[in-house]
């Protein structure tokens, strides 16, 4: 059986997987993509959203780098809402329910219309090495493909097992098979795994829902594209769909503290730890007991959907279980259910064993991305995605890698908490975890970033022109606001840049873009200033001292033997990083700088 030839090697197509291939397509290179069925790729496999608290400003940061999941998002979007108005453009951020079906057509057809990426159906069942380097892979039919670089993206596919109550199945998605050979070659080739789970609400029927009982939650009344690169004209595309809200009741808590002993979480089948941000139903009345309600989101998959999305009530109850308190809750009275929520357990890799690159430590031309780096979401999972993409292109071209600082990017902050944290559980991004984020908002993101993505190849000399004009633009009109003797006045929290125009004569006509950022710049100037100098007090002048990357940890003395081990293990690239560590105490870091001084210090 003769052997295909790609650049770079796509190991699943969801949406890191996506991300990957149309990167490293997109940055000139022959790229293959493996999906065990290229009519799934893309599938929205829980919530129909895009965006969210941290999670927009991730998408954002994802578009202005160049990636594809915020203009597909527009394409197939029903319903856009800013989150956080009432509070601070720091924490402002984009959430589009999409048509479910649409947005992953929207996609697939993105993956089958890039030059140079090809699509082949079936699962790759072992990575091929050499030397420490990956050479390719072998499908489980037999078929190889030889390539220098590996991205693997197989989501919640590793040795997947789904469960409702007592059933089990095997699948990474209902409908789907798992991967079931990739594990086991991991393994072989020295990766640690571990054991994730994740959960999925019941799909209701829409017609048999009483809207008239529940909230409605409209969309924002004049939306505003996820990407700046979407035309305004013809946007949005859907038709508008409303959301609604409802709750549970002590009705429901008690069906579900009496169906406890159904819960195959409850009863130790499911031996894989959840997301603590996003507990199934079951677990939200054992933790919070002194709740009386929580809330229900009423989500509608699409304009000509009869399906409902419930956010907030993912189950892996036995079916009469779940039919039951569905229908103890206001408006679900007569409900009827599609399809019922199950769990899904699968296998991660602990992402201490990766550099900041997304590149394996142990095997040199491999990158993992996406919920194998034991995150959820999709937005967390795209970015991973596109930023291991970006980088496997640019090891075969011989480039530098793409490495963001934590002060440029939320981006940045997640890769770099993965990779020297480690997790417990799967990781969600939080505007918290930024020590830098009143400056990381979603307004800036393509000033902070198209420069990169420009760089790479992602985004060609018009749109990164266009971006540098505006932020130009910004700069002057700060300045012409302060030449004006307007910048104080700006400065009150009661007074908006339009308020103002009666008094500017000679105000430029701008962008609402460029307006927004002029606005927050001016307001935000002082809190900014206050939080970087404050950042700047927990760090140090050493913290972007570079370690070498053969440091024997052993000759660094007086450091204990668990922090050599814990080193040995993260292989830390600077100081900074070394610092974050679990266990990594002051004397332990001040013993690390003496043994770097008595050395060459190369600063990064």
């Amino acid at each position: 059986m003769s052997s295909l030839r790609c650049d770079v090697l796509i190991v699943g197509l969801g949406h890191a997987g996506c991300e990957a291939a149309l990167a490293a397509a997109r940055m000139g290179l022959n790229v293959i993509a493996v999906t065990l069925n290229r009519q799934r790729s893309a599938v929205m496999s829980c919530n129909p959203a895009i965006g969210g608290t941290a999670k927009g400003h991730l998408v954002k940061e994802l578009d202005a780098l160049g990636g594809q999941m915020a203009r597909a998002a527009d394409e197939a979007g029903t319903h856009f809402i800013t989150l956080n108005l009432s509070k601070g453009p720091a924490v402002r951020a984009t959430r589009v329910l999409c048509d479910r079906d649409a947005y992953a057509v929207v996609m697939q057809k993105q993956l089958d219309c890039t030059p140079g990426l090809s699509l082949v159906e079936g699962e790759v069942a072992a990575l091929v090495t050499e030397g420490g380097r990956a050479v390719g892979a072998r499908l489980a039919d037999g078929r190889e493909i030889v390539t220098p670089a590996v991205v693997v993206t197989t989501g919640t596919f590793l040795q997947a097992l789904m469960h409702v109550g007592a059933q089990k199945e095997v699948g990474g998605r209902l409908g789907d098979a798992a991967a079931t050979g990739l594990s086991g070659s991991l393994r072989e080739l020295g990766f640690v795994l571990g054991r994730f789970k994740t959960g999925t609400p019941a799909r209701l029927r829409k017609s048999s829902i009483d809207f008239s009982r529940c909230q409605k939650q409209p969309g924002d009344a004049h939306p505003r594209p996820f990407s700046r690169w979407t035309p305004l004209k013809g946007f949005p595309q859907k038709a508008p769909v409303d959301c609604y809200l409802t709750f549970t009741n002590e009705a429901t808590h008690r069906i579900l503290r009496d169906n406890l002993k159904f819960s195959p979480l409850y009863q130790g089948e499911i031996v894989g730890r959840g997301p603590r941000y996003c507990p199934s139903v079951e677990d939200k009345v054992v933790r919070f007991a002194d709740k009386v309600r929580h809330t229900v989101f009423l989500e509608p998959e699409g304009p000509q959907s009869d399906l409902v999305y419930p956010a907030g009530l993912s189950t892996s109850l036995p079916a009469a279980a779940q039919l039951a308190f569905l229908r103890s809750i206001v408006g679900l009275e007569d409900v009827q259910v599609e399809r019922f929520g199950y769990a899904v357990e699968y296998d991660y890799s602990p992402p201490t064993q990766l550099k900041p690159t997304l590149e394996t430590q142990r095997v040199e031309g491999l990158y993992f991305a996406g919920q194998l780096n034991g995150t959820s979401g999709y937005e967390e999972a795209a970015v991973q995605g596109l930023l291991a993409g970006i980088n496997a292109a640019l090891k075969v071209k011989g480039a530098p890698p793409l490495v963001l600082g934590r002060h440029e990017a939320h981006a940045a902050v997640l890769v770099d908490d993965l990779v020297t944290k480690g997790v417990d559980e799967p990781f969600r991004m939080f505007t918290s975890r930024s020590e830098h984020r009143l400056k990381l908002r979603e307004g800036n993101a393509a000033f902070r970033l198209s420069g990169h993505g420009f760089r790479v190849g992602l985004l060609d000399g018009p749109r990164w022109n266009q971006v540098v004009r505006e932020r130009e633009s910004v700069s002057a009109e700060v300045a012409r606001l302060a030449n004006v003797g307007l910048l104080s006045k700006l400065k009150r929290p009661e007074v908006t840049y339009a308020a103002l125009a009666g008094e500017d004569a000679e105000r430029p006509v701008l962008p609402v873009a460029v307006t927004d950022e002029v606005e927050t710049e001016v307001k935000y100037a002082g809190y900014i200033a206050q939080a970087e100098e404050m950042a700047s007090r927990h760090a140090d002048a050493h913290e972007h001292w570079s370690i070498p990357h053969d440091i024997v940890w052993s000759s660094v003395r007086g450091l204990s033997a668990e922090v050599q081990e814990r080193l040995q293990k993260s292989k830390p690239s600077t100081v900074a990083q070394a610092k974050r560590l679990p266990g990594m105490t002051p004397a332990a870091v001040s013993l690390l700088l003496i043994h770097l001084k008595r050395t060459v210090i190369e600063k990064v």
